[in-house]
């Protein structure tokens, strides 16, 4: 008799233990290093914090947040339901980036005039706009598919020159040579939330939501097929390669953000 309820006092325990574990179960697809986009599943009852922000969570238990490319802390992510808080603390790795140093070059080519100051920064505003928005769309857990066919990347993330001694902002894209006029491609479904044709820096410019701050932007577009507020399906033709903004030849620069973070689209493409 003892010995039968032993067993079933054990049976029990194991069984707290294992609904306890399921209940805080915790995946993530993405790698914990400087400038990742990070994908989350667990239990969708769950408040889910990161650095003690809280983020949204779909019906099924997903949800997105990314590294900064300078980032040195590690993470802080909080599972809470009714009763208790589980707490996980991910490392954040370090890497490498590219510098080069240019020297000798005309003053125009590293600063824009004064006179451009205001537009530039009107132009920033939009975009910090756009990628502010927190919908709840759920394209973001997508598979992401490349935007161009047949290119070449030329341009990687976290890279940085230093012009006549000034460092410039880094680069936090990548760039994909093609000729001008080549098709581009939706990398993921979302809404178009900034269609602009002619800004500063970046020229032709898209940005679409994908959901949960997760937003893609697309620069120096020759040709634009998207109105502000569209609905656009991954893979659907949004414009074509220009060289217009600040650009020295046709090619495609594109951005990933989860909302003003900055995150290395090679993280979220399969550029093999």
């Amino acid at each position: 008799m003892v010995v039968g309820q032993l067993n079933k006092f054990l049976f029990i325990l194991l069984l707290i233990f294992f609904c306890n574990n399921n209940l805080f179960a915790l995946e993530f697809k993405g790698k914990f290093e400087q400038g990742s986009f990070i994908i989350g599943k667990t239990n969708p009852k769950h408040k889910v914090m990161i650095d003690n922000k809280r983020i949204k969570v779909t019906k099924d238990g997903y949800f997105a947040f990314g590294l900064g490319r300078d980032r040195k802390t590690n993470v802080l992510i909080k599972l809470i339901n009714e009763n208790e808080t589980k707490i996980v603390e991910k490392k954040v790795f370090k890497r490498d980036y590219k510098i080069q140093k240019i020297d000798g070059l005309p003053e125009k080519k590293v600063t824009p005039p004064k006179e451009v100051y205001d537009r530039i920064k009107k132009e920033n505003k939009l975009i910090g706009e756009a990628r502010a928005i927190e919908s709840n769309l759920t394209f973001f857990k997508d598979k992401f598919i490349n935007p161009l066919e047949d290119s070449i990347v030329t341009g990687v993330y976290g890279s940085q020159r230093i012009l006549n001694g000034k460092p410039k902002w880094p680069h936090y894209g990548i760039d994909f040579a093609a000729k001008e006029g080549t098709e581009i491609k939706a990398m993921l479904g979302g809404t178009a939330t900034m269609v602009e044709p002619d800004l500063f820096y970046t020229g032709g410019t898209l940005i679409f939501d994908h959901g949960h701050g997760i937003s893609t932007l697309y620069m120096h577009l020759k040709e634009i097929y998207v109105k502000k507020g569209q609905k656009v399906k991954q893979g659907q033709i949004i414009g074509t390669v220009g060289s217009t903004g600040r650009s020295t030849g046709p090619h495609l620069d594109v951005r990933l953000n989860w909302f003003g973070v900055r995150l290395d689209p090679a993280s979220a493409l399969d550029l093999n």
